[in-house]
């Protein structure tokens, strides 16, 4: 047993009674201050990445005293949202006070790293805390459990796969080591991702305890009111149910917070500010559970945790006619948010906040739930109905009422309740639509006695569509009633096309088809209660609630013979892995405040397009603890371009755009002063935000080999277009940056989280104009990146280098995750237009592709790394004779879209694999034989001109088909296919050839600098910045097989443009090549002067050869690589602009629902040439990272903006990466064997954004499925691309007759107020 250091023994800020209480952190004890209106990460060093409990990155522990049971409850939280205050008497236990590299690893921490589970890192420690909950109160927990943990962590590098594959070791029943068929001719190439029995045992005993002084304090609870004082609010805190109603009379409009998930970010996006809180925390009358013979009522101040535990309990007791509603309401908790905002949330909370998408309160009010309300007066009791719901006043609480319990009744025989709801991903995500039904029949019969139906997410508050559920009494429980109270609720539940949240259609649909589900669900029911009872096939075949499945574990292949102490292709743990896992890894935010710190905070534009008239910033600097406002005059050197200001003068081009920052000795104090800064604007027009309406070209490149028309070549002629939405890097470390000024020489040490330090560096001296030498970078590691740290850090640092320069304080600036997506844009949306002339066997004789991007408000990356590769990049893996590529970037008034994984390849190659679609549909053809015919098939030149030989892209093809059984898998799908008309499979098989590298050799240069220390370590220094990518784990396998010494021996600590100048943006995935090079050729040139001393002693030691200092040899090399040779002659269309390929294939199957759009993931296969990767478990992981972000762009990242710019999806609550529930449910990964490449370090490739595009298996997969469906309802197979495939395009696409209904059911006007639509989706 051991005692934590990283609790909170108690806690007081000023308690008015005179308790003197300290709140002890790491055995520190913290001063008091505004600590009531503060989440407690930090106090702890948390990784902080959204502040709204939606990626739970900020995880942590926290233990408290059940004072019922007496037990010790553990729950996972996320501490973005945890007011400090209270957690008074609980224990919170953080990632590094479950272990460290300098105690000791805990089991959860040392699996997740040595099973690769860690990336970038910034993630790890929640995803560790989450686990290790877990285990503390299910040591072995199932599969089931374990994906309930991590469903609130989001991760945006690895991919999920080997996080899951760590949790398994722990699981009591577990699927075992599944991984890649053997390649044909593997050999004995196969070896295990890692070794179960090599780990630590884990031992419940070992862990930490409750703290004994909570212990005591639980023992004898203290009683009195604890009030704690802030600058701003007031926290009170009762301890007896009398004290608190007495407080709520007092105080009738202070809110009631428990869980702080709801009135928590609410405080913070929308600035409502309570200048009193009341917390009934301790209240345990709030907690109390009773059970009788007609129903259940729960506490208010249970979480929904505990509900969901107590409905379980329940329905495991009583027979399944009485807990109808029980379990309509456990299918929503286990969706609903994620496992740390359930700990949080209570359900009265839940229930009063009322939000239009509650997902128990439709449930609640069809199951004729009761409210009992409390206050000073007494007691009395309110249905949870249409009327409470709505906020109705005779309806609702009174101002001093608080709710203390809800009641929920048993159903009955002949009565059956169903839950639906429909979100952009299965988990973690809020309802576009959601519904609670409920029926009851005359018994024995199908006759309608009482129906009730209530909507959420179809209006400002819950819906029940009453009236039509009172014209169906008394009807027959058939197909009649079925198309009538379609068309009635239909009329009821109507949404006007400006509606909030958008989606009318999709959500009227929705509405008709939920109840068509719950119409079939009744009908399999009454089958099973009157007999005989007639069902269509189409209930027989029913769709019920997918159950996600942990994907299998994954093989790796390493060569066998290769001598055991060179690292070179193996899987060797990412270097930061353990330190990733006990929160030691240091990034940019964890370097502690230096003397004279200030925090800066931006102030950026509302307007799309205006003028700016005036900035008005006396307010601001009138707030205690603002220092001053930095503006585009404070600049001494150079503001940026022309067309694109660091900080703007004159004008605004779109919201977001920074027009000035504060400078305030905290962040707090900056944020509210950036909220008294008065700017006033003139609009200026046209205000354009989407391509369709610019379609104004701000660059065009062309490219094209054989223009030929189709007619001359006696070809069929089809055309369509293509749309590809924008998205989000939603890197999970936002962009920040430290800058300290030195004391002398005007020079500056600036701590930056970026992918390019050599471009920050030039422009911080061209901003101050001074000169570069005076100016260093430093870059330890970068929590993702993705391309979106190329450019944009330059500006921040840039901005914090004005502040710092002019105020002489150290500056720190770290972007809100709202800020970072309101202003740095992402990749860019895409528009596409196609052409294709082909023969009846699917040869395509001509085709021709015009896209345009849009670019955004400036120039940015358009030109090179969106726009120039786009067009190279087209063709992917097809050889087609007659070809004409078009291109061009449009201006809008969006902020500027800039580089992103991939380049340009994953929009523009959809377009052309669109383009096979539709030619296979055409000619009635599977798409993956017109892949086939139309692929490269021997060595020959590309559009441009550039040789090459696609042996390795044919095999990739031929495996993948082989192992995933694609053909008899094709099959198995259209037999499932004609069996079930409301759901479809669909399987698609893609094949890839991703250029690799930039356009230019200036860019594919390196340099490293090499260090040998006397005592025989060895420092390593390169050009390349760690992102994730496990760029310096290669590069010490590479200084490892190059000096021959173990890895112990060597280090790298950062890289630095002190130590390594004018270094290339680490992008392009030729990182590790270039940079690998460079340490190689460091290297050589060391062992070369070494040669001697080795010759005269050859059996000696490293540490004897290395005593060569003293004969006055150099033990210190810069290696340097001249770059791969590319180039390219935009005039001709000709050149060698890339210095090879990655060739890839995938092979996904997916399965849809036909009614709601929604999908899952059955199974992925990619093969992948690596050539001989230098780490292959890093090579997977980023191929699984790449797939799933891939998966991502194609399937629901999707960004919206109002109609007059302003970004609505600005954090992961609007903004849905793929969480761990999307993760295919078989999911392997292979490398292709026996490739070679001369041209590269050690034969091997870059991987890093290669996989992207093969998300696409999945997009395509889905439109298969979508064209089976289609099919089916004899509506045209062709149909308009778009990207990405979410349930609303998917249920939409899969029409029938209840979209007909929408589409004949009129829409309400619109009034004039509002003439525009409620968002633009990019």
């Amino acid at each position: 047993m051991k005692n934590s250091h990283s609790y909170l023994a108690a806690i007081l800020l000023r308690a008015e009674w005179g308790l003197s209480v300290i709140l002890h952190l790491k055995g520190s004890p913290s001063s008091p201050g505004t600590l009531n209106e503060q989440a407690i990460w930090p106090f702890f060093k948390k990784p902080y990445a959204c502040g709204r409990g939606g990626c739970g990155a900020c995880t942590v522990m926290v233990s408290k005293r059940d004072p019922t049971s007496q037990e010790i409850r553990h729950f996972s939280v996320t501490a973005c949202l945890v007011p400090i205050c209270s957690l008074y008497g609980a224990a919170v236990t953080t990632v590094e006070g479950v272990g460290s590299m300098k105690t000791r690893l805990h089991p959860v921490q040392e699996r997740i790293a040595k099973s690769h589970g860690t990336q970038c890192g910034f993630c790890t420690p929640g995803m560790v805390m989450s686990m290790y909950t877990l285990l503390r109160n299910h040591p072995q927990p199932s599969e089931e459990q374990l994906l309930e943990a991590l469903g609130g962590n989001l991760c945006r590098c690895a991919g999920y796969r080997p996080i899951l594959a760590s949790g398994k070791t722990f699981c009591l029943v577990s699927r075992g080591l599944r991984g890649h068929p053997q390649s044909k001719n593997d050999g004995d190439r196969r070896s295990k991702l890692f070794v179960k029995e090599e780990f630590q045992p884990l031992d419940p005993t070992q862990e930490l305890i409750f703290p004994p002084e909570l212990l005591r304090m639980t023992e004898n609870p203290e009683k009195r009111t604890l009030t704690f004082h802030g600058e701003r609010v007031t926290w009170i805190s009762p301890g007896t149910f009398k004290d608190l109603l007495e407080l709520k009379a007092k105080h009738p409009e202070a809110p009631l917070i428990l869980g702080n998930t709801s009135l928590g970010p609410a405080m913070r996006s929308k600035g409502c500010l309570y200048p009193i809180l009341l917390s009934p925390a301790r209240i345990s009358e709030l907690n109390v559970v009773s059970k009788t013979n007609d129903g259940l009522t729960i506490g208010a101040g249970c979480s929904l945790a505990q509900v969901k535990d107590i409905l379980a309990e329940r329905v495991s007791e009583l027979p399944e006619e009485k807990t109808q509603t029980y379990r309509a309401l456990l299918k929503h908790l286990k969706s609903l948010a994620s496992q740390q905002i359930r700990n949080m949330a209570s359900l009265g909370g839940h229930i009063i906040s009322r939000h239009s998408y509650s997902d128990l309160n439709p449930i609640l009010a069809v199951g004729n739930a009761t409210l009992n309300l409390t206050s000073e007066e007494g007691t009395r009791r309110i249905p949870l109905s249409e009327h409470f719901l709505a906020g109705l006043a005779s309806a609702d609480l009174k101002p001093e009422e608080i709710l203390e319990s809800v009641y929920i009744p048993h159903s009955q025989k002949w009565e059956f309740v169903s839950a639906f709801r429909q979100a952009q991903c299965q988990q973690n995500a809020l309802p576009d639509v959601n519904a609670g039904m409920r029926v009851l029949f005359k018994e024995g019969t199908d006759i309608i006695e009482d129906l009730s139906i209530t909507y959420g997410g179809v209006g400002a508050a819950t819906v029940s569509a009453h009236k039509s559920c009172q014209q169906l009494l008394g009807r027959q429980w058939d197909e009649l009633m079925l198309d009538e109270a379609c068309r009635r609720l239909l009329d009821e539940v109507s949404l006007p096309g400006w509606a909030p949240g958008g989606r009318v259609e999709f959500k009227r649909t929705l509405v008709v088809s939920f109840f068509f589900k719950f119409y079939l669900q009744v009908l399999q029911e009454l089958k099973k209660l009157i007999k005989p009872f007639p069902v269509p096939v189409s209930a027989l075949a029913f769709m019920g609630s997918w159950q996600h499945k942990l994907p299998p574990s994954s093989l790796l292949f390493v060569d066998s013979h290769q001598p055991l102490q060179d690292p070179v292709g193996r899987p060797v743990m990412h270097l930061s892995g353990l330190k990733h896992a006990t929160g030691e890894a240091e990034f940019c935010d964890d370097i502690p405040m230096v003397d004279k710190e200030l925090c800066m905070a931006l102030v950026t534009s509302t307007r799309a397009y205006a003028k700016i008239i005036s900035v008005d910033l006396s307010e601001a600097l009138e707030i205690p603890g603002v220092v001053d406002v930095i503006t585009a005059k404070d600049i001494p050197g150079i503001n940026g371009t022309k067309d694109d200001k660091l900080l703007a003068v004159d004008e605004v081009l779109c919201v977001g755009q920074i027009i000035c920052a504060v400078v305030a000795e905290t962040d707090v104090q900056a944020k509210r002063a950036i909220e008294k800064i008065k700017i006033t604007y003139e609009e200026l027009e046209p205000i354009i935000f989407t391509i369709e309406v610019s379609r104004v070209p701000g660059l065009s490149y062309k490219v094209v080999e054989s223009e030929v028309p189709c007619k001359l070549l006696n070809a069929r002629l089809i055309q369509g277009e293509v749309h590809v939405g924008g998205q989000e890097h939603f890197y999970m470390e936002t962009q920040r940056v430290l800058v300290i000024p030195k004391t002398e020489d005007k020079e500056l040490d600036i701590y930056v989280s970026t992918q390019d330090p050599a471009h920050v560096q030039k422009t911080v001296s061209s901003t101050l104009n001074i000169p570069i030498n005076r100016i260093t970078c430093h870059v330890k590691r970068v929590g993702g990146g993705f391309g979106g740290k190329i450019g944009r850090p330059a500006v921040f640092g840039a901005i914090a280098a004005v502040g710092a320069l002019k105020t002489g304080h150290p500056i720190r600036l770290v972007l809100d995750r709202e800020d970072d997506m309101l202003i740095t844009g992402g990749r860019h949306p895409l528009f596409g237009k196609y052409k294709v002339g082909f023969m009846n066997n699917g040869r395509i004789k001509a085709l021709d592709i015009e896209c345009f991007i849009n670019g955004g408000c400036t120039l940015d990356d358009s030109e090179l790394s969106s726009w120039k590769f786009l067009i190279l990049k087209l063709e992917n893996a097809y050889k087609i004779r007659n070809l004409r590529f078009r291109g061009r970037a449009c201006l809008t008034n969006l902020p500027s879209n800039t580089a992103f994984r991939g380049f340009g390849f994953p929009q523009g190659t959809l377009v052309t694999e669109s383009c096979i679609t539709a030619v296979a549909a055409k000619c009635g053809l599977p798409p993956e034989k017109v892949r086939e015919k139309n692929m490269y098939r021997t060595v020959d030149k590309t559009i441009y001109k550039q040789a090459f030989n696609p042996e390795s892209l044919i095999r990739c093809w031929n495996e993948c088909l082989d192992v995933s059984s694609f053909h008899n898998r094709r099959k198995q799908a259209e037999e499932f296919n004609k069996k079930n008309y409301w759901k479809k499979r669909g399987v698609a098989v893609i094949p890839m050839k991703f250029s690799v590298g930039f356009a230019a050799t200036s860019y594919h240069q390196a340099a490293a600098l090499v260090h040998i220390y006397t005592d025989g370590s060895v420092l390593v220094t390169h050009g390349g910045n760690e992102l994730g990518q496990g760029i310096h784990t290669k590069m010490l396998q590479v200084a490892s097989r190059e000096l021959k010494i173990p890895m112990s021996h060597l280090h790298i600590c950062e890289t630095s443009t002190a130590m390594v100048p004018n270094t290339i943006a680490t992008a392009a995935s030729v990182g590790a090549d270039i940079n690998g090079k460079a340490v190689q050729n460091a290297c050589q040139i060391l062992l070369k002067r070494l040669e001697p001393i080795i010759k005269k002693n050859p059996e000696g030691t490293w540490e004897e050869w290395v005593t060569a200092f003293e004969q006055r040899i150099s033990l210190s090399a810069t290696g340097y690589f001249r770059g791969y040779k590319a180039f390219m002659d935009w005039e001709k269309g000709e050149g060698d602009p890339f210095p090879y390929y990655v060739y890839g294939a995938a092979c996904s199957e997916v399965e849809i629902d036909c009614l709601t759009g929604a999908h899952k993931k059955i199974r992925t296969d990619i093969v992948m040439d690596a050539c001989c990767s230098l780490n292959p478990a890093i090579d997977i992981g980023q191929i699984e990272g790449a797939f799933i972000q891939g998966m991502g762009l194609y399937t629901t990242e999707e960004l919206k903006y109002s109609p007059e710019g302003v970004l609505y999806s600005r954090g992961p609550d609007e903004y849905k990466i793929p969480t761990i529930s999307d993760v295919p449910e078989e999911f392997n990964v292979s490398l292709l064997p026996s490739s070679q490449t001369p041209l590269t370090i050690y034969s091997s490739k870059g991987l890093g954004e290669s996989g992207m595009f093969l998300g696409s298996s999945v997009f395509f997969a889905i439109t298969d499925a979508v064209a089976a469906a289609r099919k089916e309802r004899d509506i045209a197979e062709d149909f308009t691309v778009k990207s990405p495939a979410t349930p609303e395009w998917v249920r939409m696409a899969c029409a029938d007759r209840f979209t007909e209904m929408v589409y004949i059911c009129p829409l309400p006007l619109e009034p004039p107020s509002h003439p525009t639509p409620w968002a633009i989706f990019k």
